[in-house]
């Protein structure tokens, strides 16, 4: 967890140094600023870094919501997002046909440094920072009794850990940081298309994560892949 917390730290002081450097340099200049509005919508694909592991592929599920961005500097800029984010797991069977997944949806709010470059029809930026999210709904999918798998036939319950897809979820809240890289087309100068890769790593664990608990770590990892529309305000 400490660990996780001095790269969250290095994250955010990266971004602190990227604002400041460019508000330094471009303190003698005047640089007209631009608010857009808008919205977003797209797929995640995520699992859970559970310690001790489990047997995982991707789960996937949605995520749509709105965005603002402020952009005062030539370079620079803030971005922030209110949506809905799903994310979670899916448990992977070798060989079997049991099915499982639970997906978990979140209220997300990302607060992001925005650092662009192009020209005034195309553009490729970067996005870095911190995000908040709260558990609103869990659901499970699956093909067999998972609140009882020792009493199915063929279940591969051997050397197995199964106690993760009954628990209920003890943490709510979740924070972390996110990476993004994506490109933009402006149209009109006020109309503008994104199309963006992230990738979300979550620091908050979803279960209980004392000594005497399973899962000393149940955490999510996301990627995300979005389509946006902007509407340049000023």
């Amino acid at each position: 967890m400490i660990s996780r917390l001095h790269f969250l730290v290095r994250m955010l002081s990266v971004a602190a140094v990227a604002f400041f450097s460019v508000a330094e340099t471009s303190a003698q200049r005047t640089y007209e600023p631009h608010f857009d509005l808008g919205g977003k919508a797209g797929v995640t694909f995520s699992n859970m870094a559970f310690t001790p592991g489990i047997e995982q592929s991707m789960n996937q599920g949605v995520t749509v919501g709105l965005a603002a961005r402020y952009t005062e500097e030539k370079l620079f800029g803030l971005i922030g997002e209110l949506k809905i984010f799903q994310s979670g797991w899916k448990e992977k069977f070798e060989e079997t046909d049991f099915s499982y997944s639970r997906t978990l949806t979140y209220i997300q709010l990302p607060i992001l440094t925005h650092i662009y470059f192009g020209s005034s029809k195309f553009k490729g930026f970067v996005n870095l920072g911190p995000y908040v999210s709260y558990m609103i709904g869990s659901s499970i999918s699956s093909n067999f009794d998972y609140e009882n798998p020792a009493a199915v036939e063929g279940f591969p319950i051997e050397n197995r850990h199964v106690n993760q897809m009954s628990m209920p979820i003890k943490n709510k809240f979740d924070y972390g940081i996110l990476a993004g890289a994506g490109i933009e087309f402006i149209v009109k100068k006020r109309h503008s298309f994104i199309l963006e890769g992230r990738y979300y790593y979550g620091l908050g664990n979803i279960f209980s994560a004392k000594k005497k608990d399973e899962f000393s770590a149940s955490r999510g990892t996301t990627i995300e892949v979005t389509l946006g529309y902007l509407f340049r305000i000023k």
